[in-house]
């Protein structure tokens, strides 16, 4: 099974690095963009055959490690 986590700031949390690149767009001449945030994917391939548990077992790592709960929030998508 594969597993799909979106990490992104919460909203409110100031993104130095999504202003950048606005910022680098507008320099390179595209207009028409409005605010820009940035985030991660992380991509796991995963053993575990049941969703529930897949889901289950996703949850806590981002809980424990790949997310900080505190400024980012998480999406997950399994297939």
């Amino acid at each position: 099974m594969k597993a799909r986590v979106h990490v992104s700031l919460k909203p409110g949390v100031l993104d130095p690095q999504g202003k950048a690149i606005g910022n680098a767009l507008a320099s390179l001449g595209f207009t028409g963009i409005g605010a820009v945030r940035q985030g991660k994917l992380i991509e796991l391939e995963l053993s575990e055959t049941d969703p529930l548990r897949a889901r289950a077992t996703v949850e806590a790592m981002c809980k424990e490690l790949l997310a900080n709960p505190v400024i980012e929030t998480y999406a997950i998508d399994l297939s």
